[in-house]
C-alpha cells in the first residue's frame, strides 16, 4: 500500500485478525473501504499465495490492477471453467433450446391454473419450459445434491396451492434436464451455472493459502459450499448483509450463515454525516444497532423539496419499467440521458405489448407473460398488485409501442450523457456525486403504519447510499417521513 495510507482502527483490527490464519467475516457498510481493506490484508499475508474472488468479471478485472503480486483475482465461474472438461464448457456457446421446444420434447402441454385472485390462467408450453430451465439454474446455484421442488420458480400471481402442484409436476423435467446437461457426450447448450455445479461436485481445491471472497452477501449456496470445503486455506468473507438484493435468482445472505469471527467496517468514505444518518435510520428498521458513520470533511446535502430540482448525475429506480419511463421523460425534456439497460430490453416491451394488443400471448418480457391480451395487462397495471407495470402501460396507451422502439434508438452513451438512469440493482457497487431516488418502492400500510418489507428496505438503503454530495429524495419525501417518523 502507499506509504501515506494510514489504516483506520477498524481496518487495522481486521488486518491483525487476518494474521491469525483463522477464517473471518467482515461486515462492510456502503462505501466503507472494503477494497482498500482487502489490499491491506493481502499485503499482511504476503508472501502467502492468495485468491481474490469477485462476483463478476468486471470487478475481478478492476481488482487485478490493485492487489499485490501474491494475489490473483478471479471469479468463481472462471475457476470452475478452468477445471471442468472442455467438452462440457464448450457447450455454453451453443444456441439455447427455446422454452417451447424444450417443453415439446419433454411432453409438456398447456395447463390451466387458478391465479391468486381466482381467475383461470393458461400456462403455455413456453411458460412451462422456461420454469424448467429456471428451476435447473436455481438448483445449480444451490448447495442441494439433487433438484428439489423449491428450486422451480412460479409466478407470484399464481395461487399457492397451484404453485405447489406445478413444482411437483415439473420436478422430473428439471431432473431430466440436469442429466442431459451433464451427459459425457451431451450436445445440448448449457448455462454457465451447470459447469459450476459440476465442479462443486468434484470436491474442488482452490490452490491458495488464503481466499478473499468479496460481495459475500450475494453468494449462492453452491459458492458457500465450495469455500467451506477449502479447509487448507484461510477464508475471509466480505460483504454488506443489507445490500443483499439477489433473492430472485436464489442468492442467500451468506453473512448470517458463515460461522466465523465477525469484524465490521462502519465508516463510509463515500459521503458525509447527513447521508450516514439517513442510512443508519434505514438500517435500524432492519434491526441493525450499529450506526454507519460518514466523513465530516465531505459535504452532503439532502434535497427533499419537490419544488426544487437540483441537477443530478444519476436517477435510480426500483424497476425496469420505471427506468424506461424516466428515460422517456428526460428525452422529452430535451435532456440526453443514458440508461443502464440494453435497447433490446426496451424493444421487448414494445413487442410484448403488440402481441397482447393483437390478442396473442407475449412470452417476453416476463412481466407480460401471463396475460391473454392487452386489456388484462391494463387492468392488472391499475390494480394495487400491478402498480410496477403501470409506467410502461401508460407509455403504450398514450404514445404507442413504436414510441418505445424509438426510445431504444435515442439512448446516449454514459460518457456523453447528461445523467444516467439505472435500476437500484444495476447501480450496486457504483457511486455518483448527485443522485435522485424515484418513488416506485412498494410501501404498504400495516395497522395504520407505512412499512416496507425487508427486501424493499435493502433496496432503499442501496439507493440512498450511492450519492457522494447531493441526494434528492423529494419524490419519496412523504413516505420517508412516515416510515422514519420524521424528515430524513
Amino acid at each position: 500500500m502507499p506509504a501515506q495510507f494510514r489504516p483506520t482502527p477498524e481496518q487495522q483490527a481486521i488486518v491483525d485478525a487476518a494474521g491469525s490464519c483463522d477464517n473471518l467475516k467482515i461486515k462492510a457498510y456502503a462505501g466503507a473501504g472494503k477494497t482498500s481493506t482487502l489490499r491491506l490484508v493481502a499485503h499482511r499475508l504476503a508472501p502467502q499465495r492468495g485468491t481474490y474472488l469477485a462476483f463478476n468479471r468486471e470487478i475481478a478485472e478492476h481488482a487485478r490492477r490493485g492487489f499485490p503480486d501474491n494475489v490473483v483475482a478471479r471469479t468463481v465461474h472462471s475457476l470452475a471453467y478452468a477445471s471442468t472438461p472442455h467438452a462440457l464448457t464448450s457447450r455454453v456457446s451453443l444456441p439455447a433450446e427455446p422454452p417451447h421446444e424444450l417443453a415439446a420434447r419433454y411432453g409438456l402441454s398447456s395447463v390451466e391454473v387458478p391465479s391468486a385472485t381466482g381467475k383461470a390462467l393458461e400456462l403455455t408450453p413456453f411458460d412451462l419450459g422456461r420454469m424448467v430451465a429456471d428451476g435447473l439454474g436455481r438448483f445449480c446455484r444451490s448447495a442441494s445434491p439433487v433438484p428439489e421442488p423449491a428450486h422451480i420458480p412460479v409466478d407470484e400471481k399464481i395461487d399457492t396451492g397451484a404453485a405447489e402442484w406445478l413444482r411437483d409436476g415439473l420436478l422430473p423435467s428439471v431432473s431430466r434436464m440436469w442429466r442431459e446437461s451433464t451427459e459425457r457426450n451431451g450436445r445440448s447448450a448449457i448455462m454457465p451455472d451447470v459447469y459450476l455445479k459440476v465442479w462443486s461436485q468434484m470436491d474442488p481445491r482452490i490452490d491458495s493459502d488464503f481466499v478473499l471472497f468479496d460481495e459475500a452477501q450475494d453468494s449462492d449456496g453452491v459458492m458457500l459450499q465450495i469455500l467451506a470445503r477449502q479447509t487448507h486455506a484461510q477464508i475471509i468473507y466480505v460483504g454488506d448483509p443489507y445490500q443483499q438484493i439477489y433473492e430472485w435468482r436464489g442468492a442467500l445472505n451468506a453473512m448470517s450463515q458463515i460461522d466465523a469471527p465477525e469484524l465490521a467496517l462502519t465508516e463510509s468514505f463515500r459521503f458525509g454525516a447527513l447521508f450516514a444518518t439517513l442510512a443508519s435510520r434505514l438500517l435500524q428498521l432492519l434491526g441493525e444497532r450499529t450506526p454507519l458513520r460518514g466523513q465530516p470533511g465531505i459535504g452532503s446535502i439532502i434535497s427533499d423539496d419537490p419544488a426544487i430540482a437540483p441537477p443530478v448525475d444519476a436517477i435510480l429506480c426500483r424497476k425496469n419499467v420505471s427506468a424506461i419511463w424516466h428515460l422517456a421523460a428526460g428525452i422529452e425534456a430535451g435532456h440526453r440521458p443514458s440508461i443502464r439497460m440494453s435497447p433490446a430490453e426496451i424493444v421487448a416491451y414494445a413487442d410484448g405489448a403488440d402481441a397482447l394488443i393483437s390478442g396473442r400471448r407475449a412470452f417476453r418480457p416476463a412481466a407480460f407473460s401471463l396475460f391473454e391480451n392487452w386489456k388484462e395487462a391494463q387492468s392488472f397495471a391499475r390494480s394495487a398488485a400491478g402498480v410496477d407495470l403501470l409506467p410502461v402501460v401508460r407509455i403504450v396507451d398514450e404514445l404507442g409501442s413504436d414510441y418505445l422502439r424509438s426510445l431504444a434508438q435515442r439512448i446516449t452513451a454514459e460518457t456523453e450523457a447528461d445523467y444516467v438512469i439505472s435500476t437500484v440493482r444495476r447501480a450496486k457497487g457504483l457511486q455518483w456525486k448527485r443522485v435522485k431516488v424515484t418513488n416506485d418502492f412498494l410501501f404498504k400500510l400495516e395497522n395504520g403504519r407505512l412499512v416496507l418489507d425487508d427486501d424493499e428496505l435493502r433496496l432503499l438503503y442501496v439507493a440512498t447510499t450511492r450519492a457522494q454530495h447531493v441526494l434528492d429524495v423529494s419524490a419519496v419525501r412523504e413516505e420517508l417521513i412516515r416510515l422514519l417518523g420524521s424528515r430524513p
